[in-house]
């Protein structure tokens, strides 16, 4: 009972933690807005001059309308470097608060394995706690090697609510595997869902900064935080790749699962409410990667498909487990 209670307290410390980077990283997207931005029709000028060969001198500048004062425009650059450091530091603060809510999300799933003498994937919360691990764990990567740091929000929202409610909703005290989980295929099945959930995860996140940041881009809107994420093609580029490496490891999901099930069961496909939506989920992943690569379907409509495949996968996860009944439901909550 002792691991269990230092499982207990690490991984509600990770929920508070994991609140707090979000909170960080919400200041430093506040604190973006106030960096200045080039105005649309300023923009339009620098363009025209430059295409013109038009001296610099020559383009209209702000400061040099009537109304602007040079004092005013000398203490900018001040002000937008003192702006800049603030979003830097908001930033830095974010991520070092999402390490130590890592470090501790791993310390209450090696405690929780040490309590439960198994594998600690055998029920919801157990599993949501280890998919959280596996979320922010590939977006720490990605901040150390892709600097991706934009994805700090909607990450560490992510894995506070996961967190959160798996301390709190999906609470279950330790207890023995049930028969049917005693298998090679529970440790094969379970790590498999778990990695490509994350990358299902993390693939619509940036499906949905890329429909931001390309309605942005439609209305010559971009400033604030959404000026430091990259073009809205790259996001949709980075999210395919995500998604397509997530598909096939979900692939191998399914099947395991059905191997699984033969064993434990003795069938391999029962059109269990579980097994049927997972197969809904890899229907409409087919879908989005077979759009992309024969109809063009990139962009708009193969974000709205992602979203819509996450939205899929998050019912399997959450609302089959917890207001349909079936065979899966010995994993409870």
């Amino acid at each position: 009972m002792r691991y269990e209670y230092y499982s207990n307290l690490a991984l509600v410390s990770s929920a508070v933690v994991y609140m707090l980077a979000m909170f960080a990283h919400a200041a430093e997207w506040a604190a973006a807005r106030r960096l200045s931005v080039t105005e649309p029709a300023e923009r339009e000028l620098v363009n025209v001059a430059a295409a013109d060969n038009v001296r610099p001198e020559l383009v209209v500048r702000p400061e040099l309308v009537e109304g602007h004062h040079q004092s005013s425009s000398a203490s900018e650059p001040q002000d937008q470097a003192a702006v800049s450091r603030r979003v830097e530091q908001f930033g830095r603060m974010g991520v070092a608060l999402t390490i130590i809510g890592f470090l501790l999300s791993v310390a209450g799933v090696v405690t929780r394995a040490l309590a439960a003498h198994r594998a600690p994937w055998g029920n919801m919360f157990e599993f949501t706690v280890m998919a959280m691990v596996f979320i922010v764990g590939v977006y720490l990567i990605m901040v150390w090697r892709a600097g991706v740091r934009w994805l700090g929000l909607p990450v560490t929202l992510l894995a506070a609510v996961g967190n959160g409610l798996a301390v709190t909703v999906f609470y279950v005290a330790v207890a023995p595997l049930v028969p049917a989980l005693h298998s090679v295929w529970f440790l094969i099945h379970i790590v498999a869902a778990a990695i490509s959930g994350a990358a299902f995860n993390v693939g619509g996140v940036m499906s949905i900064l890329y429909l931001v940041k390309k309605r942005a881009e439609e209305r010559d809107n971009v400033h604030g935080y959404l000026e430091r994420l990259p073009s809205s093609r790259k996001i949709d580029l980075i999210a395919y790749r995500f998604l397509a490496f997530a598909f096939p490891l979900w692939t191998f999901t399914v099947v395991a699962g059905a191997i699984w099930a033969e064993y434990a069961w003795g069938r391999y496909w029962g059109w269990d409410p579980k097994e049927t939506w997972a197969l809904v989920t890899w229907v409409i992943y087919a879908g989005y990667l077979h759009a992309r690569s024969t109809a063009g379907w990139r962009g708009t409509r193969a974000a709205v498909i992602a979203i819509v495949g996450l939205a899929s996968f998050w019912f399997n996860f959450v609302g089959i487990n917890l207001f349909v009944s079936g065979l899966h439901s010995y994993a409870g909550i």
